[in-house]
């Protein structure tokens, strides 16, 4: 059924914010630039080091032109996770490309992409209110107000310094803005292609104009998104839910549209398993990929993420004790109070989107909004939050994207009451700007927190005090300002919280050996070692130690381990050189060195070490 035409009122009289986009944008910009004016500066954290700054695959532009083509590559460019994150990567590779590892550059483009989110999220709304649903909506003069104040919300609210200061968690959101930038161009597109509400012809406008490029950008868009992280999975079933909530037309004429959309799904299964291999291999890549790297179960994980879900809501209400590394329990059954209570909360917001869809969405059209906000929450979550268990149970920056759905629902909400009280319009306006200036203060607050690692860990400790992970963090922190005391010391309360924790044995055994306990830290590299024996490093070390000792073939023993774990890190090589220097094998020497230096270009001691070997060789 059509709804009847329905002049949009007029809010001028009781709004006074200005109705421009472009003033619209310039604000959305400022609040974001000031949110985070302090974050520059703040240095590489956590993944940050693995994935970034000792990843020698984002060193060499070649590995992602070329990235089969020679052994030479990185082992870490052949990884499943730089695969399936390629989009990711190139752009981190682009930035080690312009400026090396200064934090500026990266914290620089990572702000970028949220604005540009942010932006799309803008428009998003703006377009949603030409649609057929929406169109003649009573509330359709307040739609740039809520473009603006869903936009402002989402580029301001601290909940989201995980995805942006955090500097690994590009791929969050710039998959987002992919993601975001799909479905604008696919509404466009959409608009441009317009199907009449009765379903029963299609009126094509600007058939010769650029109504069609929109459509190839929105699929261009998706594939780019797919490759930068995994959440995009969900852009078509959005673009689903999308065409059901917003537009009309026949069912089999509108499959059609989406059904290249559906083919970009199969990009992310494929680009996990390897597709060479025979199809039982096949079947264990599958299962591993969705198992997922922890000893949760699936049932307990299910289970902690009721929990998380109201975590995450209550952090978009009242963004408050943020935190890292939360500490969050283990629970072992579906009817445990906590887990039941929280599965009930969480079902019936779910099954109040669902009856204000089906019960007002002819009534009161605009309801669609806050219906599609919220199950936009639920879908985007699935794949994190749901029986496919990650190492961690939560996440701040896994609310990136879900939370463009509950900021939208929030504000079609807040304007309905404004279109309904119209004299209380101007009070709640002034409260709205007020929200959006404190979250923008409690963003900059938030961000002065990630200044350092060890701002970053003495928070988490504080937050998390029966949790190892942040001591032994907080340790190696101190550990980089040379205050090996204080590192010890907090590796020490790790492993008296988690004594199996092999990462904290490693540190402690390096800490020990900075000050000269050589015996300790072999101790500690073998602990370690036993608890996890496929970690290079630990034999790089336990080999260095050893060498320490004058045990220069339990070194040489380790190094060779090392090699054979992972034959494109570089360090092994440069250590076996320098054994093979002290044993007068400068010719093996010299074929260490040049394949340290092949495996990492930036490895200075490698280049000395060499320059040394030669001048040994003329020497002679």
């Amino acid at each position: 059924m059509e709804n009847p035409p329905v002049t949009p009122r007029s809010s001028s009289m009781e709004l006074t914010a200005p109705h421009r986009p472009s003033l619209h944008i310039l604000l959305i910009i400022l609040l974001s630039l000031i949110a985070y004016s302090n974050t520059f500066e703040s240095s590489f954290h956590f993944d940050d080091e693995h994935y970034i700054v000792r990843n020698p695959a984002i060193k060499d532009l070649r590995n992602f032109v070329q990235p089969s083509s020679s052994r030479d590559f990185s082992v870490e460019f052949k990884h499943k996770t730089l695969k399936r994150r390629y989009i990711g990567y190139l752009t981190f590779a682009l930035n080690y490309r312009l400026h090396g590892l200064n934090v500026a550059g990266y914290h620089l483009v990572n702000l970028f992409v949220h604005i540009c989110a942010s932006i799309l999220l803008y428009f998003f709304i703006i377009l949603t209110f030409k649609t057929p649903a929406l169109r003649n909506s009573s509330i359709r003069g307040y739609e740039r107000h809520i473009a603006l104040f869903t936009a402002l919300l989402f580029a301001c609210h601290p909940l989201q310094t995980q995805a942006v200061t955090y500097i690994w968690q590009r791929v969050t959101s710039l998959c987002t803005m992919f993601y975001l930038l799909s479905l604008v161009a696919y509404i466009k597109w959409r608009l441009s292609y317009q199907l009449t509400v009765d379903s029963s012809q299609m009126t094509e406008k600007n058939r010769e104009g650029g109504g069609r490029i929109f459509y190839v950008i929105s699929i261009i868009s998706a594939v780019l998104a797919m490759k930068t992280k995994e959440i995009a999975f969900m852009i078509p079933v959005m673009l689903l839910l999308y065409e059901f909530i917003f537009f009309g037309g026949k069912i089999k004429k509108r499959a059609l549209y989406l059904i290249p959309f559906i083919i970009t799904m199969l990009i992310i299964p494929l680009t996990l398993i390897s597709i060479d291999k025979p199809i039982g291999d096949l079947i264990g890549d599958v299962d591993e990929t969705v198992k997922g790297n922890t000893e949760l179960s699936r049932g307990e994980y299910l289970f902690a993420e009721f929990r998380v879900l109201v975590t995450y809501i209550r952090l978009i209400f009242l963004p408050v004790h943020q935190n890292l590394d939360y500490d969050y329990s283990r629970y072992y059954s579906f009817y445990n109070i906590e887990v039941f209570s929280s599965f009930a909360f969480l079902a019936l917001i779910f099954g109040l989107s669902i009856y204000i869809l089906f019960r007002y969405r002819d009534s009161a059209p605009h309801t669609r909004l806050i219906s599609f906000g919220i199950i936009w929450f639920f879908i985007n979550l699935l794949l994190e939050s749901s029986v496919i268990p990650l190492n961690n149970v939560i996440f701040e920056h896994r609310m990136y994207l879900p939370s463009a759905g509950v900021f939208l629902a929030l504000s079609t909400a807040i304007f309905m009451a404004v279109d309904r009280w119209k004299a209380y319009a101007r009070v709640i306006t002034v409260m709205l700007a007020v929200i959006i200036i404190a979250l923008t203060g409690a963003t900059y607050a938030r961000n002065s927190v990630w200044k350092d690692e060890l701002t970053l860990w003495q928070d988490v400790v504080n937050k998390s005090p029966n949790k190892a992970r942040g001591y032994n963090n907080l340790g190696f922190a101190y550990k980089s300002l040379n205050l090996i005391d204080r590192a010890i010391e907090h590796y020490l309360i790790a492993l008296k919280i988690d004594p199996n924790m092999h990462k904290a044995h490693y540190n402690l055994g390096y800490a020990y050996k900075l000050q000269g306990f050589i015996d300790k830290a072999i101790k500690h590299y073998q602990i370690a070692i036993k608890l996890n024996p496929d970690i290079p490093e630990f034999h790089n070390n336990l080999g260095n130690a050893f060498k320490s000792k004058g045990l220069i073939d339990k070194a040489i023993d380790q190094y060779q381990i090392a090699i054979k774990l992972n034959p494109d890190y570089p360090a092994p090589h440069v250590n076996l050189g320098n054994i093979y220097m002290s044993k007068g094998l400068t010719e093996e020497a010299i074929d260490q060195y040049r394949t340290a230096i092949r495996l990492d270009p930036a490895f200075l001691e490698a280049y000395h070490n060499l320059g040394i070997a030669y001048q040994s060789l003329g020497s002679e």
